[in-house]
């Protein structure tokens, strides 16, 4: 038997559905600006989603049959769709104004580490703040601190940068199948930590990482090597007996800086890796390379991906027939003005410097001595009387 579709129209847009779809899966379906954003919700991981109300919505038609407004705003990634509903996102100011205020609360306790955050450039909160948020902040309190621990060989928390999304806990408990850490304490001393700071040890514990949507849990194989923008992702696999091998590697020139997991265009994994993977393969042999990576997201980072580029052809050899090009004059056998290291002398460079005497310095006439000259005092930086 065939099964019946749901209607639903988000911001004037009318799509098909599965029954039990969520009106945030519905709005994916559509895409564009039309769907939510979401910071704890995971589609991958069971329970997850309710936690960061970012993804709030207007149901101005609750269905055909009932077409009530539900009375107050709903998380779309928790509200199943009915057929005939009628969902406002961005064509509501309502919800962009509840959206601000959820970003506000987000940002209460969020430190300002972005430009000391290996998460910086790839990072969901930056995303949303930019987007979703407001200029300024009201909050006048101080803000809660933790120390930095190290929760295995591999990852480190920082657990003044996390929103409590619930992701990490998921994926340690669905995907790793031990899970050694969760939230203690309750309110406004609730955190993610382990039991007695145990160790977090799973094959594929790694994951925390990628599903993280700030930089409170980061790599401390990659951590204060690079900036994200400055380096490219390639798609690379390799046979792997643990997990499918499919990652995406982040390269500055040959050096493999840091190994992930390779992510959809809503910035889901779409194959969980190992720790093998992720953390002991990072040298270009250890992979099969099979090319640049296009991200969806508005970045930087696919500036320096030239595809397809047709390289000009050099003509010198065709005009000159079949000459190769001769070097008309090497200056390295002229002068040695490569190797004088400007840093050991004492003064500024002349023409001796560079002809074999390389501790050769010069005089700057402009720079005289005390007790000599027009100023008695000396015409140098430490003078404060110099014209």
């Amino acid at each position: 038997m065939e099964q019946k579709l749901l209607k639903v129209t988000i911001d004037n847009i009318t799509v098909e559905v599965e029954p039990g779809t969520t009106i945030l899966m519905a709005a994916r379906k559509i895409g564009g600006d039309v769907v939510p954003p979401a910071m704890c919700f995971y589609s991958k991981l069971q329970g997850s989603g309710g936690k960061c109300r970012t993804c709030l919505v207007k149901v101005a038609a609750g269905s055909a049959a009932d077409p009530r407004p539900m009375p107050k705003l709903v998380a779309s990634c928790r509200t199943a769709v009915m057929d005939g509903m009628v969902v406002e996102n961005i064509t509501n100011p309502a919800v962009l104004e509840a959206r601000k205020g959820v970003v506000e609360f987000l940002l209460i306790n969020h430190p300002l580490d972005c430009p000391v955050c290996d998460q910086a450039g790839e990072c969901d909160l930056q995303d949303l703040s930019y987007e979703h948020g407001s200029e300024v902040t009201r909050y006048e309190f101080k803000r809660r601190t933790f120390q930095r621990i190290d929760i295995g060989p591999y990852i480190q928390l920082h657990m003044t940068r996390c929103i409590l999304c619930y992701r990490c806990v998921y994926t340690a408990d669905q995907v790793a199948g031990n899970r050694e850490h969760g939230v203690m304490d309750r309110g406004d001393h609730a955190q993610i930590a382990t039991y007695i700071q145990k160790a977090l040890g799973n094959e594929f514990i790694g994951n925390v990482i990628d599903v993280c949507p700030v930089g409170a849990l980061t790599d401390r194989t990659f951590r204060f090597k690079n900036r994200v923008w400055f380096t490219k992702p390639v798609d690379a696999h390799r046979d792997c007996p643990t997990c499918k091998g499919k990652v995406r590697l982040w390269m500055r020139g040959d050096d493999v800086l840091r190994v992930t997991a390779r992510k959809d265009q809503w910035g889901e994994v779409e194959d969980w890796i190992c720790n093998e993977c992720r953390f002991e393969k990072k040298k270009v042999s250890d992979w099969v390379i099979e090319g640049p990576t296009r991200l969806d997201r508005h970045s930087v980072i696919n500036a320096g991906h030239y595809v397809n580029v047709v390289k000009p052809k050099e003509t010198f050899t065709s005009v000159m027939d079949g000459r190769q090009p001769k070097l008309l004059m090497d200056i390295h056998s002229i002068s040695d003005v490569n190797t004088v290291d400007l840093n050991e002398i004492q003064g500024p460079a002349t023409g001796q410097t560079f002809n074999g005497n390389q501790m050769a310095v010069g005089h700057n006439p402009t720079d005289l001595k005390a007790g000599k000259g027009a100023n008695p005092k000396g015409t140098d930086s430490t003078n404060p009387e110099t014209p």
